[in-house]
């Protein structure tokens, strides 16, 4: 399929722009103006220029939704300050989110994969792969790292997908966010009596006790961790599913490899290739500079379009075809710069895990209804597909 036809392609027009005008004005909702930007070496300018702040609070940032604007408002994490304050905080958490630290949970992960799919196995066809596999490895995951009781998971799923959707109102997404940080707090504050081998507990025993932080601010920054943590993961593992199922030579390649580096190579290229941020890094300049060419003005709103990005061909040659063996380690699906995603070695280590083992363990895994009839995500701010009905 052409671009623009396929689900996994960015829309024609933005690789108009790349071509045409690759720095130029956009309109949002609330009738706001910002630059977008197109080109590969222009968003990692964007998002390595210290000029460019990524202060939601700022006049002037391009708030993707009326709903994300207020939220961000009640809970404004670390991703959406700048240094000083951005560095301190996620400082905090940088030594859990190391890549040493994250191959240590690999086995944990295998493990995790292998009984999940063991279910599968023992259950019904065809069956929704998001809701049996995609959803719940990394929210097994990402709840033992933070220490948060799976067994919530119904209620944070769906507080999450409130947060995401495109269409949720400020109030809901407001409420949302409320219910989260009340739940996440109230859990930091019992963690502080009655710690455990967590990340909450470890912030709850440094920051709580010690007054440097609330347990308001420390739920904050895990409702950041929870939500990204288990959403972008599980689009990655279903779109990813998708895309080789309609590449079957490649998915061939690596359900029969047994070498590590192929997978570790595909994963790399997968993240390029989907990108399932399709809403861009917003930015807001603090001083006038030029990129691409073009002055930008001191206040006006930046998006730094990453999914075009990835598409550049001065980057990643023929960058519409899906190629595993392509180097594309440089690409920006995590971003770039100071803010690029903490949890980047995590999200890596269970891709490749569950890429390494799903196609292994059931070969004849195909999709159960034509892909034309699968529900993607254009309704939500995290791209990928709402159910995944496969057989085997």
């Amino acid at each position: 399929m052409s671009r623009g036809q396929c689900p996994f392609d960015p829309p024609p027009e933005l690789a108009r722009l790349q071509t045409e005008a690759p720095v130029s004005r956009v309109r949002l909702w609330d009738g706001s103006t910002p630059w977008l930007v197109t080109r590969y070496e222009d968003v990692r300018a964007v998002l390595a220029d210290p000029r460019i702040s990524a202060d939601s609070d700022r006049p002037g940032y391009p708030h993707v939704t009326p709903a994300s604007a207020a939220r961000r408002k009640r809970a404004k994490a670390f991703i959406s300050q700048d240094d000083p304050e951005h560095a301190a905080r996620r400082r905090l958490l940088t030594g859990d989110f190391m890549v040493r630290r994250m191959e240590a949970l690999r086995p944990r992960i295998q493990h995790i994969v292998d009984e999940l799919i063991d279910a599968m196995l023992a259950g019904p066809k065809p069956a929704d792969l998001v809701e049996a596999f995609a959803l719940p490895v990394p929210s097994l995951v990402i709840c033992e790292l933070l220490g948060v009781p799976y067994a919530d998971r119904a209620f944070f799923h769906r507080a999450s997908r409130t947060v995401i959707a495109r269409d949720t109102t400020s109030e809901q997404a407001v409420a949302a966010t409320e219910q989260l940080l009340d739940y996440l707090a109230d859990l930091v504050r019992a963690k502080e009596k009655d710690p455990g081998e967590d990340l909450l507990s470890r912030l709850a025993a440094g920051q709580l006790r010690t007054g440097a932080m609330t347990a308001e601010e420390i739920a904050a920054m895990g409702q950041l961790l929870l939500i990204a943590g288990h959403e972008t993961t599980a689009n990655m593992i279903a779109l990813g599913t998708v895309a080789l199922l309609e590449n079957p030579a490649q998915l061939a390649e690596i359900r029969d490899t047994g070498d590590p580096k192929v997978i570790a190579n595909a994963v790399e290229e997968l993240l390029r290739y989907l990108n399932i941020t399709h809403s861009g890094r917003r930015r807001v300049a603090t001083a006038d500079l030029e990129i691409g060419g073009q002055l930008i003005r001191r206040g006006e709103g930046v998006i730094a379009a990453g999914d075009i990005a990835n598409r550049d061909d001065s980057a990643f040659p023929e960058p519409d075809r899906l190629d595993i063996g392509r180097k594309a380690r440089h690409h920006v699906a995590f971003g770039y710069g100071v803010h690029q995603c903490l949890g980047q070695p995590l999200a890596r280590i269970e891709l490749q895990v569950v890429y390494g083992t799903l196609y292994r363990r059931l070969p004849g895994l195909s999709l159960a209804v034509p892909l034309a009839d699968l529900p993607f995500k254009h309704d939500m701010i995290v791209y990928g597909v709402h159910e995944l009905p496969v057989t085997w």
